[in-house]
């Protein structure tokens, strides 16, 4: 996945349609601004249950449920958390996909992870699946990135592909 790389949401909730299913987001990072770029597109509330902006770590584990000892042991920036995001968020919110995402947007870094720094988890009944990306660049582009690859990361789930 590129910074440049951009999903086709029309398509994307076409294929969610096709599947039946639904999913539902907790972001940290980015800030409501994932679930935002998924429901612009109209009809997306047959696709779309929600999310939960997370962006405090006491909030990651009272409202997606992440193990709060976790957060204390890795702090709340690590591959792990945002496996727990998606599958806390999943179950929370009825959905058959959880998307989570954290990470550090700058301008400092965050858990001894540096700016750029991103974690981005899908959940399904088949289990959970992770990516780590670095971006470069002021907070809002790191942000914008953030969203795209998040939203890569649904797409290859929900397309068999990676």
């Amino acid at each position: 996945m590129t910074a440049a790389a951009t999903v086709d949401l029309p398509a994307l909730h076409a294929r969610l349609r096709g599947l039946g299913v639904t999913v539902a987001v907790a972001e940290s990072l980015t800030g409501g601004l994932i679930c935002a770029a998924l429901t612009d597109t109209a009809g997306a509330s047959n696709t779309v249950r929600g999310g939960l902006i997370v962006y405090a770590t006491d909030l990651k584990a009272q409202l997606a449920g992440v193990d709060p000892q976790l957060l204390r042991r890795v702090g709340a920036v690590h591959a792990d958390v945002a496996a727990q995001l998606a599958a806390g968020v999943r179950s929370r919110l009825g959905a058959d996909l959880g998307l989570g995402v954290t990470g550090v947007a700058g301008p400092d870094p965050q858990d001894g992870q540096p700016v750029g720094t991103v974690f981005a988890a899908v959940a399904s009944a088949a289990g959970v699946r992770v990516g780590h990306y670095q971006f470069a660049g002021e907070r809002a582009r790191i942000r914008r990135d953030a969203v795209q690859a998040s939203l890569w990361l649904l797409q290859t789930e929900c397309t068999g592909t990676s």
